[in-house]
């Protein structure tokens, strides 16, 4: 197995250098895949694509099987094959992601990702984006085969991605189809419609996906793990709903996207939240504001969320969701997956980006 010399590194050095190391690896294999004849031009056009469209988010799903697997094994190192394999898992989450990624980004029409254009907007790609997205998929299952057929989870993990890609695109549907253009209709969103879209769309693949890998690398069976499944979609749907907050009150330069929650009419947290509240006279500033491009609407709207004091509900929320996590969490029999689930709630309790 080509692990690319990195023994020394794995041998408790730099986990991010190593994963870094590792794409190259990954990379250079699906550019020198058998089943394709490459072209110099189709070669040139998915080592490009994909350094697009992988890299430059921030890791924090591939690099958290690393660290999972780590504290279940209770080992602050592992092997050159044990980091090489949990890093390839992790990298094939960053895969996944990348997919969503670009096609959610068409669906949205929206202009910027992790600070720079989104891949369909970059000069000469446009919708060539759509099939870039389906080989983005394509490669994780090329990546699973060289690396992890043999194993006897191996069918597990194929599943695993399945039901997640499924999960994940399901959640998708259901976002789009609730706003839908041209039957605007916020008497459809609510807090339960909300939780649906999360739990669905984000939480699985962001949160469940790199835990269900460590526990598959460390040979254990998923079947006996519903309630840690469980907290850690409630994990998912606590960071869904920071994101929501974020994409109205997080800095642009900061976050590396302009939000547009409000123009794309979506079922955030936050209307959920204002409709829930608002008098009749501010429900109406809603319904006649939200979903529009025009930015005096989207003005209009955020004053609303100020008056509602939206920023406190939050605020409110988001220390209710840690003391229920905790709880959840504490009630678990082992301690290493115990230590798990808190490694993912201390990333992300009071991110602000």
């Amino acid at each position: 197995m080509a692990a690319d010399g990195n023994g020394a590194a794995a041998a408790g050095g730099d986990t991010r250098a190593v994963f870094a190391q590792i794409y190259k690896t990954l990379k250079e294999e699906l550019l020198t895949d058998p089943a394709f004849e490459f072209t110099e031009e189709s070669h040139q056009w998915i080592d490009r694509m994909v350094d697009y469209t992988v890299l430059g988010g921030k890791c924090n799903r591939g690099l958290s099987v690393v660290d999972s697997y780590k504290l279940l094994k209770g080992a602050d190192t592992l092997s050159e094959e044990e980091m090489f394999l949990a890093c390839t898992l992790g990298w094939c989450i960053e895969w996944l992601q990348a997919f969503f990624l670009v096609l959610d980004d068409i669906m949205d029409e929206s202009h910027t990702r992790r600070g720079q254009p989104c891949w369909f907007r970059v000069p000469q790609v446009g919708f060539i984006a759509v099939n870039d997205g389906i080989i983005l998929r394509n490669h994780i299952s090329r990546i699973l085969r060289r690396h992890f057929k043999g194993k006897p989870y191996y069918a597990d993990l194929l599943d695993l991605f399945n039901e997640v890609e499924f999960k994940t695109a399901s959640g998708q549907l259901l976002d789009l189809i609730t706003t839908h253009e041209g039957e605007k209709d916020l008497t459809k969103y609510n807090i339960t419609v909300h939780g649906r879209i999360v739990q669905y769309k984000t939480a699985y693949y962001s949160f469940y996906l790199p835990v269900a890998c460590a526990l598959l690398l460390s040979g254990e069976n998923l079947d006996k793990y519903g309630d840690v499944e469980n907290i850690l979609v409630e994990m998912g749907t606590y960071f869904q709903v920071q994101d929501d907050y974020l994409d109205c009150y997080g800095d642009p330069e900061f976050i590396g996207k302009i939000g547009t929650d409000i123009e794309d009419y979506k079922c955030s947290w936050l209307v959920v939240q204002a409709l829930e509240r608002a008098d009749e006279s501010q429900k109406r500033i809603l319904f006649e504001n939200y979903g529009k491009k025009d930015p005096a609407c989207v003005a209009k709207v955020k004053n609303l969320y100020k008056e509602l004091n939206l920023e406190a509900v939050f605020q409110e929320y988001e220390s209710e969701s840690y003391k229920k996590l905790i709880a959840d969490i504490e009630a678990q029999p082992s301690i290493a997956v115990q230590n798990v689930l808190k490694s993912f709630l201390h990333k992300i309790y009071k991110r602000q980006k």
